[in-house]
């Protein structure tokens, strides 16, 4: 083998070599960005972040944002459409669909079981996002006293949980425990479940 053909196979295996030795450092650096990247969670916006305890409630149309009272939900129905608030920051937490809360007042004595745990002067709140597909629960059926999820017609009755009536929904709206401070309606605890569907 002539010498020029040597070095040019030499040259050849090495920068062959040289290009695998490049390319495994690259996807060993690639690798270590993903992980870092895996390991480092996104940092959620403060008006995104689900309601926290303590968060006040406000009318999801109203123009300043005046936390509601109990006697500013109408007994009996419609529901109201609130956004959770930060107190301190008077931040209103409507960055996400997801935290849009449904209030609707009711005779005490007709909640049933934990609902009355979570009531507050009679006020229920549930999330407005229907777990089947993810649609707003925008209708209120007064004379049976329940939510209607109008994409699918599913029924949740709020005197009990949320609880599905009827309709392909696979189970209750999440509730949002209620408590009275200052006159105020206050969050007691975070939603008792995930809010929206849940991904299979």
């Amino acid at each position: 083998m002539s010498e020029a053909r040597q070095r040019s196979e030499g040259g050849c295996r090495l920068e062959s070599a040289t290009r695998r030795g490049f390319l495994a450092s690259v996807s060993v650096l690639a690798l270590d960005a993903a992980a870092g990247a895996l390991a480092t969670p996104a940092l959620a916006q403060p008006e995104s972040e689900r309601p926290q305890e303590g968060d006040l409630l406000v009318a999801l149309d109203s123009e300043k944002p005046l936390p509601l009272k109990p006697g500013d939900i109408p007994t009996g129905g419609p529901p109201v459409l609130a956004w959770p608030m930060e107190p301190a920051g008077k931040l209103v937490r409507n960055g996400s669909r997801l935290n849009k809360v449904l209030l609707l007042r009711l005779d005490p004595a007709t909640l049933v079981g934990i609902t009355q745990e979570r009531a507050a002067d009679g006020v229920v709140a549930y999330s407005a996002i229907c777990p089947h597909a993810g649609c707003e629960v925008s209708v209120w059926v007064a004379e049976q006293k329940v939510f209607e999820c109008s994409c699918h017609y599913s029924h949740y009755d709020p005197r009990e949980g949320a609880a599905v009536i009827d309709g392909p929904a696979p189970r209750a709206l999440a509730a949002l425990p209620l408590k009275v401070a200052d006159g105020k309606l206050v969050v007691a605890k975070p939603f008792t479940a995930r809010v929206g569907i849940v991904p299979t």
